[in-house]
C-alpha cells in the first residue's frame, strides 16, 4: 500500500453533527420531522443523490435551494473552526513518515475543505484535495476515490480509503480501494463489515493496526 485517501466530514473533523442539526432545523421550520434513517442516507452523499434524498424527505421539487441554505448555515457555524476527530495527527504523521501519498476526497465544496483543514492545521499533510464538485457522480459511485488515486499517481488497489459513512465505504469498495471504516453517526452494517479491511473506533487505533 502506498496511498491513503481520507473523507473529511465525520472522519477528520467532527462536523457531521453540525450538518445534521441544520437539516433538522430546516425541516422543523417547514413543519416536518426527519426520520431516523435520514442521517444514514445523506451522510457522505453529493450531487444527484443528495438532491433525491432532500426532495424525498422535504417533499420539495426544489432541493437545490435547501441544499444551498443548509451549506450556508454550516459555513457560518464553522467560521471559528471545527474540532478534529481523535487520532488525526497520529495517523497523518505516521503515514507521512512511512512514505505514503495522501489525499482528501470529500463531498463538501472545495472552499470548505481548504478552510476547515487550514484551520485545524492539517492541510499540509495532503498531496491532493478532491471535492465532490470535481466528479460527475457522487458517492456511493466510486468516481471521487478513483480521481483521488489518479491524482496521487497510484492504482486504486494500492490506496487505503478512510471513511465514516456506509455510502463512503461502498464507494471505496467499488473503486477497488482498501476501505477502513471509523464509524461516526452510523454504525457499520453487514455489507460494510464484508467490504472493509478493518473497522476501528478511531484513527489512532487504525494506524496501530496498519502501520508498516
Amino acid at each position: 500500500m502506498r496511498g491513503a485517501i481520507f473523507d473529511m466530514d465525520g472522519l477528520l473533523i467532527d462536523s457531521e453533527s453540525i450538518w445534521q442539526g441544520q437539516w433538522r432545523a430546516l425541516a422543523e421550520e417547514r413543519g416536518l420531522t426527519l426520520g431516523g434513517r435520514f442521517a444514514g442516507e445523506i451522510c457522505g452523499t453529493g450531487g444527484a443523490r443528495t438532491r433525491e434524498i432532500v426532495s424525498r424527505y422535504f417533499q420539495t421539487d426544489d432541493p437545490e435551494s435547501l441544499m444551498r441554505e443548509c451549506t450556508a448555515r454550516v459555513h457560518r457555524l464553522e467560521e471559528d473552526g471545527v474540532p478534529l476527530k481523535p487520532g488525526v495527527h497520529t495517523i497523518l504523521k505516521g503515514l507521512r513518515g512511512a512514505g505514503f501519498r495522501l489525499a482528501v476526497a470529500s463531498s463538501s465544496p472545495m472552499d470548505m475543505i481548504r478552510k476547515n483543514l487550514r484551520q485545524d492545521d492539517v492541510a499540509g499533510y495532503f498531496d491532493e484535495m478532491v471535492s465532490g464538485r470535481d466528479v460527475k457522480n457522487g458517492k456511493p459511485e466510486p468516481d471521487i476515490f478513483l480521481l483521488a488515486a489518479q491524482r496521487l499517481g497510484l492504482p486504486p488497489e494500492e490506496c487505503y480509503v478512510f471513511e465514516d459513512s456506509l455510502i463512503g465505504v461502498e464507494a471505496a469498495w467499488r473503486a477497488g480501494c482498501r476501505a477502513i471504516m471509523i464509524p461516526d453517526l452510523t454504525p457499520p452494517d453487514a455489507a460494510a463489515k464484508e467490504r472493509c479491511f478493518g473497522i476501528f473506533p478511531d484513527l489512532a487505533e487504525a494506524w496501530e493496526r496498519i502501520r508498516p
